[in-house]
């Protein structure tokens, strides 16, 4: 009878060990596609190291079915923040294939409520085991949550959390928090002047995690400003497409308010204002914003912004998938909350991250 303290080796512990990856164990395991000698070799050494059972690993499903997940995201195509998400979810789906898991995307324009609707209607039309959303449009979310919820469907939250409906888990950061983590980024050397925060998106108000950030940012300076020599003021830019007209509109701020100190970006488009600022040569702005684009990364190592927060998006898009195997085909408990770190990005450590 088998110890019940024993600890299950999974294929990524395997592809850790052999120093390969988890679609190289994959392979090996089914004897299929093609891996060198010396790979193979090594995974099957790791195996033997690790005593991974698969028997033991198949009587772990519930049953031998196949499970069926579908992953509502953004296309990568119109945003390439949303690259990242994506090969999560392809990393995941390829290592949790050997459990019997198919994964499905669907995708839709981040800044279409349209779109985002079509693809979950044909989610719903579908006889799906669990369900990954990045619910970008917060009411447009919120009659399909309630759906999925009434007909018993699991669903993970991922980038945004709406937790009226009791997701299974969410995935990402913080959002308040990296709010505040932002306001104290900018605090740093600023005594006085005015600070913006900048919605660069449309129909911001729909877009819940933005405004949390944005809240975040705003209650760091109620509790750090005891002089009230720092100003807060907040912009939208939802024209950013149109290079013209955004750059009439921050100049008409700058004009406004003569002692901007700094911005924050409560999404990943900081490049707009880093650009901006390179095309009007302004110096001395702080400017914090989101993500490792690679314009972000190069705005970055010029020195035209000084941090970007990190929101690990293939993160967000991996542990979408593989909490909401654990729960349907492991039946484990998964945290209901899964914060990711707030990861503080300057040009002396891009390198890691990249």
């Amino acid at each position: 009878m088998p110890n019940k303290g024993k600890k299950i080796a999974r294929i990524k512990d395997i592809a850790a060990l052999a120093e390969v990856s988890p679609g190289t164990v994959d392979r090996v395991i089914h004897n299929r596609g093609k891996v060198s000698e010396k790979a193979r070799e090594r995974v099957l050494k790791s195996m033997k190291e690790l005593n991974y059972e698969p028997n033991i690993m198949a009587r772990a499903l519930v049953s031998t079915g196949e499970y069926r997940i579908a992953v509502l995201i953004p296309d990568p195509s119109n945003d390439e923040y949303w690259e990242a998400p994506n090969r999560g979810v392809d990393q995941a789906a390829e290592e949790m294939r050997q459990y019997g898991v198919v994964v499905d995307k669907y995708l839709f324009h981040q800044e279409d409520a349209q779109s985002f609707r079509e693809s979950a209607n044909r989610i719903s039309d579908m006889s799906y085991n669990g369900i990954l959303v990045a619910p970008m449009f917060y009411r447009e979310s919120l009659s399909f949550l309630n759906r999925w919820s009434k007909e018993g469907i699991p669903f993970n939250l991922f980038n945004t959390n709406i937790p009226d409906y009791q997701p299974v888990s969410y995935v990402g950061q913080d959002s308040y928090q990296s709010g505040v983590l932002a306001g104290k980024l900018l605090h740093y050397g600023c005594e006085k002047g005015t600070l913006v925060v900048v919605h660069i998106d449309k129909e911001v108000s729909n877009l819940t995690h933005l405004i949390r950030k944005e809240q975040g940012f705003i209650d760091y300076f109620g509790e750090n400003n005891d002089t009230g020599r720092i100003k807060i003021v907040r912009i939208e830019v939802n024209d950013w497409e149109d290079k013209e007209a955004c750059q009439k509109n921050l100049d008409a701020l700058f004009e406004k308010y003569s002692d901007i100190r700094g911005f924050f970006v409560t999404n990943s488009r900081a490049y707009i204002l880093g650009d901006y600022f390179n095309l009007r040569r302004l110096k001395g702005i702080k400017l914090v914003g989101y993500d490792l684009l690679s314009r972000n990364l190069s705005l970055l190592n010029s020195g035209t912004i000084d941090f970007l927060i990190n929101q690990n998006p293939k993160g967000q898009g991996y542990l979408g998938i593989t909490m909401l195997v654990d729960h349907l085909v492991f039946k484990k408990e998964v945290e209901p909350i899964k914060y990711l770190p707030l990861d503080v990005v300057t040009r002396e450590n891009a390198q890691y991250y990249i």
